[in-house]
């Protein structure tokens, strides 16, 4: 399996400062990339509406949210710095394939209603400051994948520093915005008393609990943790995670100060004047003018949604290829990977808008946070299971207590969204002409989704059994062992990479040599690691292809083959022929996905770029 985000996987060194300041300084970063993904658009549809609805009555909601965000963040962080796997790839070698798909579905559309979020929050904002139509700019956040891109090539440091400067951007125009609506003090300490005024209420409050805690962020922080170097001896992890936790308890903080902002906006000025019905940004920015009696408050407004906007997609791009290839340990090229989590915001942006106009943006901004927060099961359960296992953690799980307290998180998060589910549901089915086919549909897939819930509930209680790599075992391959007879052929080299290209190349190579020959099995470890360090890489990729190379070699060798093995660092077609001209071989069998022009330019090549740089035959074997 791949290093999660593998471009910039441990690029940070974090553990040569010597200084506790520089050391402290090393490890923040990640937190407030997580951060920008609890200010989104998503959380300003959903402040607005609780806050000119119910005035400041919803604050706790927001406290409480923030409470359990640095929670579950944290086990996040926990994970990715232990275990060196980002929560997709936990999953993906914990459950069933059947099981890993439907979560992977699960995730895709919490990034899909996440991004739409986002796109639309960005292009309102370029709406409301320059004039420009909501699907022109939706279209411009296509520039966000090419941004991304650049940020990105550019080291992980300068895309953290460039969404800190968003942050910054997003934090000063909100004290300024604060100064000018002069809230009273007294109602907003009293606001952080727990109260539901009414089931409407409620709906906001699920809605801000799934615009503040995000599953795309427990999949994101997961990763984003491991782009630190640091001695990963006992002490050496228990500072790292020490580090992190002062790390994101001051980004979410920062991110709660925002959201409590916009709310405490919405209802000095909204809710105050009686004005109870805004919900739309739009009308928001609309009316700060007016009431506040300052031109710079809605400047200030828009300037501060597209900061928003803009840092939240390219973090929700970035946990868009996270999923993907965690879930199903998909290697494309990352341009490729960032179109495509790109055009699952877009495109339903785009049909949105030019189906339902620009006047329903509020509501559906609404409606997606109310969708991520019906994902946060799905995401927060595998989490707890995952830290509190003490053979995946390596001793570093978390306490009884801990472990208490993110099962009642859990617990309140779920039970809300069953109560949603329900009414929702129930609502349908008074309303509807024709209730036998919600019966038919909608009540047999929330039952589905109910037995998948109690299922990753309950199964790791029953299975305690190691983590199993999945779908990587030179057991399944039907090779085709040939009888004795006279080869040509008495050293040969093949080339596996665990996939099911192995077969047809090994059955190649017994067809050459029989079992007469001397077998060479090449694999190249291709993580960020291997290529800066080489043969000193020492991470959870090389430990995995190490264990798979040798099981192919023991499985041979008893069925009667002379087989021995080598391990090349870096990128295949610079590595494989060096291994090959250094050797005394014959032949090279490679076997090849079959793949030509456009999936060349996805997956890369490796056969056009070996095969001038070796000296002896080649044999392509095609899957």
């Amino acid at each position: 399996m791949s290093k999660s985000l593998e471009e910039v996987n441990e690029s940070v060194s974090a553990g040569n400062q010597k200084s506790v300041f520089k050391k402290i300084l090393a490890f923040f970063g990640p937190a407030y990339l997580i951060s920008v993904g609890y200010m989104d658009p998503g959380n300003w549809a959903t402040d607005i509406a609780g806050g000119s609805q119910f005035g400041y009555s919803l604050l706790w909601v927001l406290l409480m949210s923030n409470i359990m965000a640095l929670l579950l963040q944290s086990l996040s962080a926990r994970l990715g710095i232990v275990t060196q796997r980002d929560l997709a790839q936990a999953s993906r070698e914990t459950y069933s394939p059947f099981i890993n798909y439907i979560l992977y579905f699960l995730a895709e559309i919490a990034i899909a209603a996440c991004d739409l979020a986002e796109v639309l929050g960005m292009a309102i904002g370029l709406n409301l400051l320059f004039g420009i139509s909501l699907i022109d700019g939706v279209l411009i956040t296509v520039l966000d994948t090419f941004l991304l891109l650049f940020l990105i090539n550019k080291g992980i440091r300068k895309m953290e520093a460039f969404i800190i400067t968003l942050v910054t951007v997003i934090g000063v125009s909100f004290i300024f915005e604060m100064i000018f609506a002069q809230p009273e003090m007294d109602k907003v300490l009293l606001g952080l008393i727990p109260t539901m005024p009414t089931e409407t209420a409620l709906y906001i409050a699920i809605g801000i609990i799934g615009a503040t805690v995000m599953p795309h962020n427990l999949y994101l922080h997961s990763s984003l943790v491991q782009t630190r170097k640091f001695n990963r001896s006992k002490a050496g992890i228990k500072q790292a995670l020490k580090y992190n936790f002062i790390d994101s308890t001051i980004a979410l903080n920062l991110a709660f100060f925002v959201n409590a902002a916009i709310l405490i906006l919405a209802a000095a000025t909204f809710y105050k004047n009686g004005m109870f019905q805004v919900a739309e940004i739009q009308d928001a920015h609309q009316f700060l003018e007016p009431l506040l009696g300052t031109k710079w408050a809605p400047i200030l407004f828009a300037v501060a949604l597209i900061a928003a906007g803009q840092s939240s997609t390219i973090t929700g791009t970035l946990a868009g290829q996270i999923i993907m290839e965690g879930y199903l340990n998909l290697r494309i090229q990352p341009w490729v990977r960032r179109i495509i989590t790109r055009s699952i915001a877009i495109v339903p942006a785009v049909i949105v808008i030019t189906i339902f106009g620009e006047g329903v943006t509020g509501k559906l901004l609404i409606l997606s946070q109310v969708i991520l927060s019906l994902q946060l099961g799905f995401a927060i359960i595998p989490l707890i299971h995952f830290v509190s296992d003490k053979t995946k953690m390596k001793g570093f799980h978390i306490s009884k207590l801990t472990q208490i307290a993110s099962w009642i998180v859990a617990t309140i998060i779920v039970v809300l969204n069953a109560k949603l589910v329900l009414d929702e549901i129930n609502g349908w089915l008074e309303t509807s002409d024709n209730p036998m086919v919600l019966w038919l549909t909608v009540v047999p897939l929330a039952f589905s989704f109910l037995i998948l819930l109690l299922y990753i509930v309950f199964k790791p209680l029953f299975d305690k059994s190691k983590i199993t790599i999945q779908n990587h075992s030179p057991h399944h391959l039907k090779l085709q062992f040939p009888k004795a007879k006279t080869y040509s052929k008495k050293d040969i080299a093949v080339t596996v990479d665990f996939s099911s290209a192995d077969e047809i190349a090994l059955n190649n190579a017994f067809e050459l040599g029989g079992k007469e020959a001397v077998y060479t099995l090449i694999h190249v470890v291709e993580t960020v690691g291997a290529l800066v360090y080489g043969d000193d890489a020492d991470d959870h990729e090389t430990s995995v292809d190490e264990k798979l190379l040798k099981q192919y070699e023991e499985m041979l060798v008893e069925k009667g083959f002379k087989v021995s093995c080598q391990l090349g660092f870096g990128t295949p077609d610079k590595v494989i022929p060096k291994i090959i001209n250094k050797g005394n071989f014959d032949v090279l069998v490679m076997g090849t996905h079959g793949h030509t022009g456009f999936k060349d330019l996805i997956f890369g090549t490796t056969v056009d770029k070996l095969r001038h740089k070796i000296s002896i035959p080649l044999l392509i074997v095609k899957k």
